[in-house]
């Protein structure tokens, strides 16, 4: 117990003598010291009257008597509902936290990749004239969205598997949320886009180029870009209004709004119910969007008569239908995860979650490359050119 020869009824928050005579004695209760050592490594201590209060009022209580008087904080300090961390800790893979060094190498070829991939897309397409069509427009676009996706996770992963700094302060981590978020509703929004291209090809090839003209395509992208903002917008305001003073560490190597929400010390009906709506908005309807595309573009290849101009028709559908896979499969697998594998292993989710945000990037280039012959020619004139300098 507190001795009482020391006068604490009237605590000065900002005396280190004051800190100096409490510190001791609550590390010593035995159902605060081991939150104590876990949280003073991660928790900001500017504010030593606010970290009092929220790791030791409700706990103290139990313990010391005079607890009323030893923690007669100001109602500023004391109000736990505007109580916000300055920052959340990063999660990189659980369990090989000694092998984070050597696992960044394979990490930053695949951001290598994914990054280089999708520029080589988009510079292809932009300077191929032959490209300047619709289906490849939208290419770009994906191409686009896939590029915002990797840059958006790549500076938190790989300065946990690098640095090993896991730290990303409270703001940062909802711009990142916010655009991780925007980008994935973008992709998603392009690939009903790219749908209803096959559709038009396959069903009306004569009017392709007069139903689907530049200001056409332009008028889609903007709208996919503003429906992706606006849908979003709201997320990083409703978790800005969620007190958080309980633990800080999220997860994953990045912020997603499933992963904050979790740790929010007051209802989150409201976040659910918004993720809800939007997740139903934007992946929902374009997941049942592109499965109607699919089904008209049936219809039309089984009313062709020949075999052949069957397998042409769908050969042209064969990269999109990848291209959706790659990026609805882990969707689905990391939704699943989320409501009904609370009994798996961090490292399966941890796993899932990177699959989801690192797979589309990394695989679209690659599809699109194999199956587009100017695309390939681009690659080859790369490396040739870069062949030469050597030489050279």
């Amino acid at each position: 117990m507190i001795d009482s020869d020391h006068d604490l009824s009237s605590p000065n928050l900002h005396s280190v003598d004051w800190y100096s005579k409490v510190i001791p004695t609550l590390t010593a209760l035995p159902s605060v010291s081991w939150i104590w050592t876990r949280e003073i490594n991660i928790l900001d201590v500017s504010y030593p009257h606010l970290y009092f209060c929220t790791i030791f009022q409700e706990f103290a209580a139990e313990y010391v008597p005079r607890v009323s008087s030893l923690l007669a904080l100001p109602v500023s300090a004391t109000n736990q509902s505007f109580f916000q961390h300055l920052y959340f800790v990063l999660t990189g893979i659980p369990g090989l936290e000694k092998e984070y060094y050597w696992m960044a190498f394979p990490l930053g070829f695949i951001y290598v990749i994914a990054i280089l991939g999708n520029g080589i897309i988009i510079s292809t397409i932009k300077s191929e004239s032959s490209l300047h069509i619709p289906m490849y427009y939208f290419l770009c676009m994906l191409a686009l969205a896939d590029l915002g996706l990797a840059l958006c996770t790549l500076p938190s992963t790989l300065g946990i598997f690098w640095f090993n700094y896991k730290v990303i302060a409270f703001d940062a981590c909802l711009v990142q949320m916010y655009f991780i978020h925007t980008f994935s509703a973008i992709e998603s929004g392009v690939l009903v886009a790219m749908a209803f291209d096959r559709v038009v090809a396959i069903r009306n090839p004569l009017r392709y180029g007069t139903i689907l003209t530049g200001g056409v395509v332009c008028r889609i992208g903007a709208a996919i870009l503003t429906r992706a903002v606006c849908v979003v917008f709201p997320v990083p305001f409703l978790i800005k209004r969620l007190p958080f003073y309980h633990s800080n560490v999220l997860s994953h190597s990045f912020c997603l709004h499933q992963d904050v929400m979790r740790l929010a010390c007051a209802s989150t009906c409201v976040n659910s119910l918004y993720g809800l709506i939007a997740v139903i908005f934007t992946k929902g309807s374009d997941s049942l969007s592109i499965l109607l595309s699919y089904a008209f573009i049936l219809c039309t290849v089984l009313s062709i008569a020949s075999g052949e101009g069957q397998l042409k028709a769908l050969n042209t559908c064969v990269s999109h239908i990848c291209a959706v896979l790659i990026f609805y499969v882990p969707l689905i697998g990391v939704s699943v995860i989320h409501r009904f594998g609370k009994h798996l292993s961090p490292l399966t989710h941890t796993l899932m979650a990177n699959a989801y945000l690192l797979v589309p990037p990394v695989l679209n280039p690659v599809v699109y490359t194999v199956k587009t012959k100017e695309i390939r020619r681009k690659i080859i004139q790369i490396f040739t050119r870069t062949k030469i300098t050597v030489q050279v």
